[in-house]
């Protein structure tokens, strides 16, 4: 679910094996157009990417909108989706037996222990990475939020997978043209010659039956400054961001803009000096201009106008064809952990999960502060703000302190 304090939230439900996935979102505004193709855009690309299992083979994930959609249109009650799993057979002891032989990296022990049980199936099945339909299901919907109502956009891809990584930087000016790029990647990273590398690290994996992480990296363009709040923390924007990435099966860091490296920098190398450009001034970033984006678009909690920039990482997958050392639950006795189908490498997807919670935060942050009932009423309450935004100062300045501050009469 997402955040505290956000007026957008999400939960979904069902199991890896069980009969179908559930998300409920609360809060889409009235009239917002909610277009099942880009959703089951976002649901095919989270299966595809190089690397991935048996599974995806059997799976062709559609959503179904059972309600609170009308002729197409959002009508303000709490909308349900369902993705339905044809491999579907959670009761059949057979083809889904208990697991007694927790994975080394996997839930399966700690969620064992924490239920008082030695079969680590229930939690497996919860807990594995196919939840993530249903929360890149629910997500397309933030997504569908800022692009219709607020003008932003959100593009996600693959920086890194082991040490196979694109340096290709990401700007407002090139993002389209580079988004056309990594829908042409096996990988979905941004160039040619970095997908061969990491498709020979993948493959190396295979071979060694082993597995594979990487970096996932998310921008989000349009955003004005004061999205999100400095004044309780757990509105502050990039920490909802944060809190939702480390949601994400799997992943182990989240950093924004320049991140970890700034403790290796002094202030004068890391802070974003600002301009003003008048010719900007009806632009998103209200013509407040920063050479660098070290911060990754936030400070203090809020966007600052420049582009959100997101960085996630995530941990080489748990379950192993090699196996690795583990117990036997029952007997306490040292056995190999035991194998559940899985992939060798899910960064491609990742990338997906990860770019689809990172828009819905954001979605969140914007309806928090302008939201409405309706499409109508939010996108006149951000177009005014905006208005008002661009006249400061709006009273008179009457006089100033020593320190070069201002009194506003």
């Amino acid at each position: 679910m997402s955040m505290i304090g956000s007026r957008l939230t999400y939960q979904t439900s069902g199991e890896s094996h069980g009969p179908a996935l559930v998300a409920t979102v609360v809060g889409v505004p009235k009239g917002l157009t909610i277009d099942t193709d880009v959703i089951n855009h976002e649901l095919s690309r989270r299966q595809g990417g190089y690397g991935r299992g048996g599974r995806q083979k059997l799976e062709t994930d559609v959503v179904e909108v059972l309600t609170g959609v009308r002729l197409g249109k959002a009508t303000g009650a709490p909308i349900t989706m369902v993705v339905k799993n044809r491999d579907s057979r959670l009761d059949d002891l057979e083809r889904t037996p208990p697991v007694y032989r927790p994975r080394p990296g996997h839930a399966d022990l700690a969620g064992s222990i924490k239920w008082l049980t030695t079969d680590c199936r229930e939690t497996l099945e919860r807990a594995s990475a196919r939840e993530t339909a249903a929360r890149v299901a629910a997500c397309s919907l933030g997504r569908l939020v800022l692009k219709e109502i607020f003008d932003v956009e959100v593009f996600g891809f693959v920086r890194s997978i082991l040490d196979a990584r694109t340096d290709v930087q990401v700007t407002p000016d090139t993002w389209r043209d580079l988004m056309k790029v990594r829908d042409a990647s096996d990988t979905y990273t941004l160039d040619e010659a970095t997908t061969e590398k990491q498709r020979e690290v993948i493959r190396g994996a295979k071979i060694d039956k082993d597995t594979v992480g990487g970096d996932c990296e998310c921008h989000v363009f349009g955003c004005p400054p004061g999205v999100g709040s400095s004044m309780n923390w757990t509105d502050k924007l990039d920490a909802r961001i944060a809190y939702a990435v480390m949601g994400i099966q799997a992943f182990k860091a989240v950093q924004i803009g320049m991140g970890a490296q700034m403790s290796t920098k002094r202030g004068s190398q890391v802070h974003d000096p600002i301009h003003f450009d008048e010719s900007k001034k009806n632009t998103a970033s209200l013509g407040f201009v920063r050479p660098t984006n070290n911060a990754g678009g936030t400070e203090g909690g809020m966007t600052n106008g420049q582009p959100i920039v997101v960085t996630g990482t995530m941990k080489p997958i748990a379950t192993l064809l090699q196996g690795l050392p583990s117990v036997d639950l029952n007997t306490k006795k040292p056995e190999d952990s035991q194998y559940e189908r899985s992939d060798v490498c899910a960064v491609s997807a990742a990338s997906v999960v990860m770019e689809s919670v990172v828009a819905m935060e954001v979605a969140g942050a914007f309806l928090t502060k302008f939201g409405g009932d309706s499409v109508v009423e939010t996108r006149g309450n951000y177009d005014a703000f905006l208005d008002v935004a661009r006249t400061l100062p709006i009273e008179p300045i009457v006089g100033g302190g020593d320190d070069g501050g201002t009194v506003i009469a």
